[in-house]
């Protein structure tokens, strides 16, 4: 049953997203803001159709496995209202877990560096999926099966979030008052696009900000007059980006960083499992190095103005 409420998740949010994506088009075209380019959006649907396709193949496995650790579950749930509620919040506690070693391990920022490599932000953006994630995403959800939630459960609230997800992916949407307290919103996922340094790895939240702010990863969307404006992409963009390049290319980087000469153990570790932009000569900066540098020369500057 569940499984066909999926799919008619599928089929009601499909001929919104084209509603939506039409007239975010045309707002913006008459806006003469430049959020669309048609090398973009292809780039943008050719990702979504590998990670539709890796994700439709692998799923065998990942309903395999948690339906062992639901079938092992150490509770046993009546469904109803407090079943989902707590299922929602449980799964979106997850996935903020998910998403921030997503962006805290170059390992997985590897998979998932290819979703933050659009230059623009659009709605479609939302479908620039991070292509292999789906092969290890269900380990994060294993704590569910094991509280007595079903796979098909699991999936369908991931697929319900996941369009919420979607529709946070827009510049035409402002801030939106005391919704901005509890849930994600256009506001807090530009942020979370933004290659400026106050904004690497900030409001990792799928559908509840909450997170952010109870883990520190919280930043709210600051005026032009608070801080520089947007700027999306990679604090790197990928100089050649082609079919292969737009997946691949954060592996090719850490290829090279691994097979250097004459690095220790803890240095090879770190190039694949520490945070993007280790280096082990300081020849690159983290986000949280670039923060530091970044706060120390504001402080600079102020201490400079009132001298």
């Amino acid at each position: 049953m569940n499984g066909l409420t999926e799919q008619l998740l599928i089929f009601i949010s499909t001929p919104i997203y084209i509603i939506i994506i039409g007239a975010e088009i045309l707002l913006t075209h008459l806006h003469n803001k430049k959020s669309y380019t048609v090398k973009n959006v292809f780039t943008n649907v050719y990702l979504m159709l590998l990670n539709g396709g890796i994700d439709l193949a692998f799923r065998i496995v990942s309903v395999a496995v948690l339906q062992f650790f639901y079938i092992h579950s150490f509770i046993t749930l009546q469904q109803g209202f407090l079943y989902w509620f707590i299922l929602v919040i449980s799964e979106d506690f997850l996935y903020y877990w998910l998403h921030r070693f997503d962006h805290e391990v170059r390992f997985f920022w590897a998979t998932h560096i290819t979703h933050h490599s659009s230059q623009v932000m659009n709605f479609t953006v939302g479908f620039r999926s991070s292509v292999f994630q789906p092969v290890y995403r269900f380990i994060y959800f294993i704590p569910l099966a094991l509280m007595g939630f079903s796979p098909i459960n699991i999936a369908l609230v991931y697929s319900a979030t996941q369009i919420w997800g979607i529709f946070v992916h827009t510049e035409l949407i402002n801030k939106m008052g005391w919704f901005e307290y509890v849930f994600v919103t256009p506001s807090h996922h530009r942020v979370h696009h933004g290659s400026n340094v106050r904004y690497l790895d900030k409001n990792m939240g799928m559908f509840l900000i909450i997170w952010d702010k109870m883990f520190g990863t919280f930043q709210k969307e600051l005026s032009k007059e608070e801080y520089e404006p947007i700027s999306y992409g990679l604090t790197k963009n990928i100089e050649n980006p082609n079919a292969a390049t737009v997946v691949f290319h954060e592996w090719i980087e850490i290829k090279k960083d691994v097979t250097k000469r004459e690095l220790s153990f803890k240095e090879r570790w770190m190039y694949l499992f520490g945070p993007p932009g280790y280096s082990h000569d300081g020849s690159r900066k983290t986000s949280k190095e670039m923060l530091k540098e970044e706060e120390q020369h504001n402080k600079l500057h102020k201490n400079n103005v009132y001298a």
